[in-house]
């Protein structure tokens, strides 16, 4: 027999239970792999709790992870702490008496148990760090990012430039200064 995969939870018994029961299942140094190139730097922390419904189950997970990124300022690698959330629906993909395929044709975008009346959460848990996923995440709240002469981190231990000398012809543009008021027109 083979293993289980990472966050599949048999559920047949849950499903045999009245609507209102409950399983919980804590979630410790669990690993997935996540879509759209992102990748997972620690284990996922947390818990799901599964609540048996009329038509399947509610399934409500709470998460923790960090995933490799990148500082957008000074474009350091970074470990990206994200937390999810997920609440849905999932119902059977086989019927429970009969044993047969659900026509799922109905309802196409709702989450489904597998053949075995089992709740795949990795799906689920990867789509959710996906939209976790910060669009511009920092280094450090104040990271200073990038000299714009040579590409170095701005920090302590930075060296400024001097001021090059400029082509003569231009030199008259170093008094120019911009009319804020002109702007806003």
């Amino acid at each position: 027999m083979t293993a289980p995969a990472p966050l599949t939870f048999p559920l047949a018994g849950l499903l045999a239970d009245p609507p209102g029961e409950r399983r919980q299942y804590p979630i410790h140094g669990a690993t997935i792999p996540l879509a759209d190139g992102l990748r997972l730097t620690g284990p996922l922390e947390g818990g799901v709790d599964i609540t048996r419904t009329n038509r399947g189950v509610l399934v409500h997970a709470t998460l923790d992870a960090t995933i490799a990124g990148e500082c957008s300022r000074c474009l350091r690698e970074i470990d990206v702490p994200v937390s999810v959330e997920i609440d849905e629906e999932v119902l059977p993909g086989v019927d429970l008496q009969s044993g047969t395929p659900v026509d799922a044709t109905a309802e196409p975008d709702v989450t489904r148990l597998n053949g075995h009346h089992e709740l795949e959460l990795a799906p689920l848990v990867s789509d959710a760090i996906s939209l976790a996923e910060p669009i511009a995440p920092l280094c450090e709240a104040g990271c200073p990012g990038l000299c714009p002469e040579c590409g170095k981190r701005l920090d302590e231990h930075h060296v400024a430039h001097e001021e090059e000398a400029i082509d003569p012809r231009l030199e008259a543009l170093r008094a120019f200064k911009v009319d804020a008021s002109d702007e806003s027109r």
